[in-house]
């Protein structure tokens, strides 16, 4: 949408009955370019018609994965080769599921596009995503099939031993399906796409929709490669430091490393540009405002899911025009917040819960 239209779709959504004469008169513009503006639009989908009924309210759109987390938790230290007391639970995941939760959390419309068999987790997840608020009406639900599944074992102090993901299902999220939801794509206010999605589909949607905010979750060192070649179509990236290693060819020793990537990334097109430190914080850096966060001491409860909060605070930040800097902050307590809770996704995250973590 242009910066035109949106001054229209604006005044018009206060005073749906006003005449094209008096936007004309608003706008200094001639009546015959209210005209078009407004054809535009309708062919956008942003009003139904004749007497602007406006269409639905402005929401962002994540596309990515929606499975089923099996979590493991011993009791004691955790030894190999060996059964282990413990407890198993049970939750919503997929790095795109999740950060479409956590983004709905924080009070934004939010609608996913993903994938699910018909078995009883398929049931869980559409249901439980959108009693958190998620709009699950654009995604792929597929007869006979198994829904996605990741299966996790943690060792005592929370942190991530060993996973496996059965995930195939993914494949499904192909071009003729994506096409389908152009015009989604085309009327949201950013895209969030997680690389969990085939490597064509990535391609599609980002060279199909160039005119569109992407933000990419690169979910892991391996998957991120899928993103090595379009990099420069993605406005904000979230690498952790091994994944802007990898994608950049720059071992990260020092702060000036940091500096030397984030140059490559702006070289390839990226304008927002943040690096996951772990422990030693977050990196972020946009040509104007650059800087590190430090990490903070936490007690880790459940290390799962605090990448997705990350992200998911890190769209927040963008659409209220927030700072770098204080992207980079509220992305932080969210997912320290989430560090916190046992569950992957903090019940309890939104915006005053975040405020309150940095006091």
């Amino acid at each position: 949408m242009t910066n035109r239209e949106k001054e229209l779709l604006k005044i018009i959504k206060d005073d749906p009955l006003i005449s094209q004469i008096e936007l004309a008169d608003k706008l200094n513009i001639t009546r015959s370019s209210v005209g078009v503006h407004i054809s535009n639009l309708i062919r956008k989908g942003y009003i139904k018609g004749k007497g602007y009924i406006l269409n639905e309210l402005p929401y962002c759109t994540v596309i990515g994965g929606a499975n089923m987390d099996v979590q493991c938790f011993p009791k004691d230290i955790l030894t190999y080769h060996d059964s282990n007391p413990g407890n198993v639970k049970l939750s919503l995941g997929g790095v795109g599921r999740n950060i479409a939760e956590n983004m709905a959390r924080l009070g934004l419309r939010t609608k996913l596009i993903s994938v699910v068999g018909d078995d009883l987790y398929a049931d869980a997840i559409l249901k439980g995503s959108e009693e958190a608020g998620v709009e699950m009406d654009d995604s792929l639900i597929l007869e006979k099939t198994n829904s996605s599944t990741y299966f996790s074992i943690l060792n005592e102090k929370g942190d991530l031993e060993i996973a496996i993901s059965a995930m195939d299902i993914y494949d499904n999220l192909d071009e003729e399906f994506i096409k389908k939801k152009d015009k989604i794509i085309e009327n949201s206010r950013v895209i969030i796409v997680d690389t969990n999605i085939p490597k064509e589909t990535i391609e599609y949607i980002v060279k199909r929709h160039k005119n569109t905010v992407f933000f990419i979750d690169t979910v892991s060192t391996a998957k991120s490669m899928k993103i090595k070649d379009i990099l420069g179509y993605f406005h904000t990236i979230k690498p952790n430091k091994i994944e802007a290693e990898k994608l950049s060819g720059i071992i990260i020793n020092n702060d000036s490393d940091l500096d030397r990537v984030a140059d490559y990334f702006f070289e390839q097109g990226v304008k927002n540009v943040f690096i996951s430190l772990g422990q030693d914080g977050v990196y972020y850096n946009n040509q104007k405002e650059k800087g590190k966060i430090l990490g903070e001491e936490v007690e880790v409860v459940n290390a799962t899911g605090a990448g997705d909060a990350f992200l998911a605070a890190l769209v927040y930040g963008y659409l209220n025009e927030f700072s770098m800097e204080e992207m980079a902050r509220i992305a932080q307590r969210a997912s320290i917040l989430t560090l916190k809770h046992e569950d992957t996704i903090n019940p309890n995250i939104n915006l005053k819960n975040i405020l309150e973590e940095g006091e």
